[in-house]
């Protein structure tokens, strides 16, 4: 029977705790015998009561509102990007309207399903029709990272005790991985993240089927996270395999089943979708994973384990995915769940996928403490004499490391004094921007986009990409076809990118300015900090005035 603290001892099937069923003296007390291997969950702790069922939700709430005032805010101080905020944005309100997700900001005619395989976006069109504003999206996703606590916390309560919950929970709420994903725009891989924290929870009680059925919508996620499913797949084989049951399908057999199912399907969704759905043919991304400075594709896979670890920023991203469970988490196999996620990114010849900005790290914190609430557990139930101090110490560790991180990353943006302030230049910007009517064409700074894409269709201003192919910078660019430009030449900081011009040099980007107004008709509505409105008169609007004068 447990006790307050959370360290009671487990009742087992000979008696109570600690002590064996029968007579008790000294003389007779039989010696403890051996523990067995688990073939099943581990004992619970007893049952929560209402408050304490209750205990993941209200994480999730405060989570929530954590996740979503850094988010509003961000918007509202014009550091969030047309790629990738707007890019979603015009996805989702393209399915809103029942429409193909056709992106201006990716392409002319770019279905968005040639970039990522991700049609379980879909889901969100009935709240952004409800509330069509780049804030719909941000509030989900802050709500789908912070729902993800609830399954983590939930286990760690049955298996480790009210309090040792509370330290998961704020653990993976303030991890860096979710903190980086919530402070940076939107992306589809918040749909996944509590997706794999429920199917996490269901392998740590052995309910693979449950598993299965959580982690199978991955695949309407991303293409690589088939991958994923098919480590989900092949940990239920091999956990599973011992097991037993009366009827239905063997758990290795389950598992087998959902490892080819995912390997299958991300394979089916890079060589045969994407390709479909890319004006361009091919993988957009499939650069990414080329031979980079090898000669051969044998080559390549012979240096593999080199580069995954070259340059250092690889190595140390490895260690801080880790670092939040105090690197407890790679004593459960579970967190072999994370090495498809993690390969590719070291083998990617893009560098914004080996470092820890961004979003690409959201889908490691539920494996990274799903491991570490299964290694504790394991010590939380041993026998050992110091198994219960090893749990306190090791949880204490786990917040010491949380707290030192925190300060690192996005979500200490709350305690600056910049993110409460509103500078002059950004009420420069909204001025001019309530001067674009709605329903228009518009090529926008990369900052200034998702500002307009809910009420008009918005383009990047200079053009990028040219003919939907990414990473070229080279290409000659065509002249400008939006009836409005808005042009802000120098944009501020904002995390996780630097202060400057993007995608092309300022220069290029001034260059393409002066152009708009001495080649291409565009003329000067208002300037002001550095910002400038342009607009061009359609030529058959242009020839009806000329006709009325």
């Amino acid at each position: 029977m447990g006790t307050s603290s959370g360290q009671s001892d487990v009742r087992d099937e000979q008696g109570e705790a600690g002590k064996p069923a029968g007579h008790g003296g000294p003389a007779t007390r039989a010696r403890p015998a051996p523990v067995p291997a688990p073939t099943g969950e581990l004992t619970p702790l007893a049952a929560p009561r209402l408050p304490g069922a209750l205990l993941p939700w209200g994480w999730a709430a405060a989570l929530c509102l954590l996740y979503a005032t850094v988010a509003v805010r961000r918007h509202l101080l014009l550091r969030t990007t047309g790629y990738d905020l707007g890019i979603f944005e015009q996805a989702v309100r393209a399915y809103a309207h029942l429409r193909a997700p056709v992106v201006p900001l990716r392409g002319d005619g770019f279905n968005l399903l040639g970039d990522h395989f991700h049609p379980l976006l879909a889901v969100l069109a009935p709240l952004y029709r409800l509330w069509p504003s780049p804030l719909c999206l941000l509030l989900a996703q802050s709500a789908l990272l912070a729902l993800a606590v609830v399954p983590l916390a939930r286990w760690a309560a049955r298996v480790l005790g009210p309090r040792s919950a509370h330290v998961v929970a704020f653990g993976y709420g303030a991890s860096w991985g979710i903190a980086s994903a919530a402070a940076f725009d939107f992306h589809e891989v918040a749909l996944a993240v509590p997706l794999l924290a429920f199917a996490l929870e269901a392998l740590g009680r052995r309910r693979w089927g449950r598993a299965v059925a959580w982690a199978a919508p991955l695949l309407l996620v991303k293409e690589d996270l088939g991958l994923t499913l098919a480590a989900v797949g092949a940990y239920i084989a091999w956990r599973g395999g011992r097991d037993t049951p009366e009827g239905g399908t063997h758990p290795r057999r389950l598992g087998l089943l959902t490892l080819a199912a995912g390997v299958l399907g991300s394979l089916v969704e890079i060589k045969v979708l994407l390709p479909a759905f890319n004006p361009a043919g091919g993988y957009a991304h499939g650069g990414n994973l080329g031979e980079g400075a090898h000669s051969s594709l044998l080559a390549t896979l012979a240096f593999a384990p080199l580069d995954a670890l070259r340059p250092d920023v690889k190595a140390m991203t490895l260690v801080l995915v880790f670092a939040p469970s105090a690197l407890l988490a790679l004593r459960s196999p579970l967190s072999l769940i994370a090495v498809p996620t993690l390969a590719w990114r070291m083998l990617s010849q893009n560098g914004f996928h080996w470092g820890t900005a961004f979003h690409y790290s959201a889908i490691l914190m539920p494996v990274v403490f799903a491991g570490l609430i299964d290694s504790l557990a394991r010590w939380r139930h041993s026998r050992h004499p110091l198994g219960a101090r090893h749990v306190r110490a090791s949880l204490v560790t786990v917040l010491a490391v949380t707290v030192v991180m925190l300060p690192s990353f996005p979500l200490a943006q709350l305690a600056q004094r910049a993110t409460w302030r509103t500078t002059p230049h950004i009420e420069a910007a909204r001025a001019l921007l309530a001067r674009i009517p709605d329903g228009v064409t518009v090529a926008a700074s990369n900052r200034l986009a998702p500002q307009l894409t809910a009420r008009c269709e918005v383009v990047v201003f200079p053009t990028f990409p040219v003919g939907g192919r990414l990473y070229e910078y080279d290409r000659e660019l065509p002249r400008p076809t939006a009836e409005w430009i808005v042009y802000d030449r120098e944009p501020p900081e904002a995390w996780p990118y630097p202060s400057g011009a993007w995608p092309y040099p300022a220069p290029e980007q001034d260059a393409q300015l002066v152009a708009a107004q001495r080649k291409y008709g565009y003329e000067v509505v208002a300037r002001r900090d550095g910002i400038t409105l342009l607009h061009r008169t359609p030529p058959r609007l242009g020839l009806m005035r000329a006709a009325r004068l």
